[in-house]
Order: C-alpha cells, then sequence, then structure tokens
C-alpha cells in the first residue's frame, strides 16, 4: 500500500510515525503547508501530485475541517483512491455525498479515528450490527469537555480556570469554541448514529449545548445533591422515532459516566441482544488517533470499506421530556431551588433548547433519569 498523507500535524505525523514501522505499507507522498523534509517521501504543497499519481492507491486525510478536506477526499475517491480520515466535521456534514460516491466507484472507505480516538468505536459498532439491531448510542464523547467538568467538580476550578489549565495542558485549543460548544460532540453522534442504525440523521433536527454557561456555583448545587455534570450525547431510535441531542447531563455519584475522569471518552451502545456495552479509552492524542487510522488501511488490505450503508433519512423529533436542572429566567414549572438554580418538572428537549437559544447566559442540564 502507498499512501499519500494529507495533513502533517498532530494525527498526520503520528500516522507517518507508526506506518513507518511497517513493511506492508508506505507513506509516499505528504501534502503539507510548511516546508518538511522526510527521507525517502515526497514532500508537496499541491494535492495535484498526489490525485495523478497512480501509484498511490491510498490517502489518509489529517487536514480537519470540512473545507478544503471534502474537495480532496472527494477528487481521490473520484480517481478510484482508497481514504481513510479522522475527520469527524467531514463525515458528519458531507456523509450523504461521500459514502455512497464510494460505494458507486467501488472503493474503500473509513473513519475510525473521527470518533473515539483510540477506542475504534466505529468498528465495533460495524461488528455489532453484524448480529444485532442498534437502538441507541452515545455518551462522553468530548475529552476537552471532560477535562473542564472534571477539573471543576474535583479541584472546585471555576470555567474559566479550569480551561485555562485544560489549554496549557494541550486538551484544549486557543479558540476552545468547537469543544465547550457541543459541536464536536455533535458531529461524533451523526457519524455514530448514522452507522449504528444504517441510515442518515438530519443534523439540523439535532439540538446542541455545551458548557460554555457553567459555573462554579452550579458544581457545587450538583455536588451537594449528589450529580456529577457531563457532557453527553444520545441518539435512541425505537417504534415511536428518533429521540438525539447534545447537552450538559446530571448523573449520581457511583453512575459510571460519573466517574469518567480526565480526558477520557465513556461511549455506548443498546443493542436488542447484547443490551448495553459501553467503551472507555483516550478519546484523542497523537498516537491513540493515528493508531485507528493505520488500523483502518489495515482494512482496507482485507476489502473491508464503509462500516453501513447509507439508509433513509431520519428526523429527530425530540419531544422526550426529562426534569432538568437551570440557572436563568426560568419559564417552566419549578420542583425545588438548588441555590441560585432550579429542577423543573419534565421539560421536553425541544423546548429546553428552544429557551436555551432565546436566553442568553442561562445554562440547562438534564437530570439522567
Amino acid at each position: 500500500m502507498r499512501i499519500g498523507l494529507l495533513g502533517f500535524g498532530t494525527v498526520g505525523k503520528g500516522v507517518y510515525e507508526l506506518v513507518s514501522r511497517r513493511e506492508d505499507m508506505e507513506v509516499a507522498a505528504v501534502l503539507c503547508r510548511r516546508e518538511l523534509e522526510l527521507e525517502g517521501v515526497r514532500v508537496t504543497h499541491d494535492f495535484t501530485d498526489i490525485l495523478e499519481d497512480a501509484s498511490i492507491d491510498t490517502v489518509v486525510e489529517a487536514i480537519g475541517g470540512v473545507h478544503p478536506a471534502y474537495e480532496y477526499v472527494r477528487a481521490a475517491i473520484l480517481a478510484g483512491k482508497n481514504v481513510a480520515t479522522s475527520n469527524k466535521a467531514l463525515m458528519a456534514h458531507c456523509y450523504d455525498d461521500l459514502v455512497p460516491l464510494a460505494a458507486e466507484k467501488g472503493v474503500l472507505l473509513r473513519c475510525t479515528a473521527s470518533v473515539g480516538g483510540g477506542i475504534g468505536w466505529l468498528s465495533e459498532l460495524e461488528r455489532v450490527r453484524r448480529v444485532e439491531t442498534v437502538t441507541q448510542v452515545g455518551g462522553i464523547m468530548n475529552g476537552t469537555c471532560n477535562y473542564i467538568l472534571d477539573s471543576m467538580t474535583r479541584l472546585g476550578l471555576d470555567y474559566g480556570d479550569a480551561l485555562r489549565q485544560a489549554q496549557d495542558l494541550g486538551y484544549a485549543e486557543a479558540d476552545p469554541s468547537t469543544d465547550v460548544d457541543g459541536i464536536d460532540t455533535w458531529h461524533k453522534l451523526i457519524v455514530s448514529a448514522n452507522i449504528a442504525f444504517g441510515a442518515s440523521l438530519d443534523m439540523d433536527t439535532v439540538p446542541v449545548s455545551g458548557i460554555r454557561g457553567i459555573s462554579g456555583e452550579d458544581v457545587e448545587n450538583f455536588r451537594n445533591h449528589g450529580f456529577v455534570c457531563k457532557l453527553v450525547s444520545h441518539a435512541q431510535r425505537g417504534a415511536d422515532g428518533v429521540h438525539a441531542w447534545v447537552q450538559p447531563t446530571l448523573y449520581p455519584v457511583g453512575q459510571p459516566e460519573a466517574a469518567v475522569p480526565m480526558n477520557y471518552n465513556l461511549i455506548t451502545l443498546v443493542g436488542d441482544v447484547s443490551g448495553r456495552q459501553s467503551f472507555f479509552g483516550q478519546g484523542a492524542g497523537r498516537y491513540p488517533t493515528a493508531y485507528n487510522v493505520v488500523q483502518d488501511c489495515v482494512d482496507f488490505t482485507r476489502g473491508r470499506g464503509y462500516y453501513a450503508p447509507c439508509g433513509e433519512k431520519l428526523r429527530a423529533s425530540n419531544d422526550a421530556k426529562l426534569p432538568w436542572y437551570v440557572r436563568g429566567d426560568c419559564p417552566f414549572a419549578v420542583k425545588e431551588r438548588w441555590g441560585s438554580g432550579a429542577v423543573t418538572q419534565p421539560v421536553s428537549v425541544a423546548d429546553m433548547h428552544r429557551w436555551l437559544k432565546e436566553t442568553p447566559g442561562a445554562f440547562a442540564a438534564a437530570i439522567a433519569l
């Protein structure tokens, strides 16, 4: 296998190092903006050099973002090259185009590292689907947010100090918006649900709220009532339709989610035969992520392409009702007060997210039942 590697940042460099140890594949060319010298490897600033090289049969995309990653990946598929990517934004937004196109062109496409870093979550979903129907997926999918919330809970830090600590350790970017506003988790949920359900979940119907508005007082309120806050995703398909969302959620101390430390992930599926299975591990980092990119390349040598067909379009209704902790000018029926926050009577996910959008500075966390 001869690989054209797009990007030489955290993940790209990790892929290069892992591939360099192997005899069954090699990095033949690297697309990189900066000047770079790699022994025996062509380094280029022009993607056409990789696209038009007939000896390169596989493209590894490690650039991130939707553009120009989408244009590069689409062109590679049209040129008959297999593609492995760690790009969850690309796969969430361009799912309906790229997955059918790869099938049409007879090339292999995989993105195991896009969700769960080194956990191998998506390949496990593929395996589970061979035997049973997956009815639910979700969990803690973003290590940055989990680190911030864990530091606030364990160390008593306020949000700003916990964020700065995460940035100093390299867990959060200088602009952490994609993580703390829940967008990264949202992308990962869409990719996971599409594979789990063998469908295409309408992203516009999946609401998302993040942790930016959480305060130290909120965390203290949770602690005083025996709860821990986590940012979680949830997608469930049943007889009453599809429910899917990303939002802060309170778990009782003692629940598995409440105990997830530092920057770790805990991702769960529910099957109609096996029941609940959870997968715990490093959700990010150079080598955990690169590990699953290389695993995808190995899968290509065995003829394994995408995990599930791109099936029917699904819309999430989100009429499920949950109790919530809210801080802000709450218009919902209140069950009890926790400091300056309030616990509501059950409110639909759709109504709560609508209120959050209309109320700057408000914060809400669902309470796990």
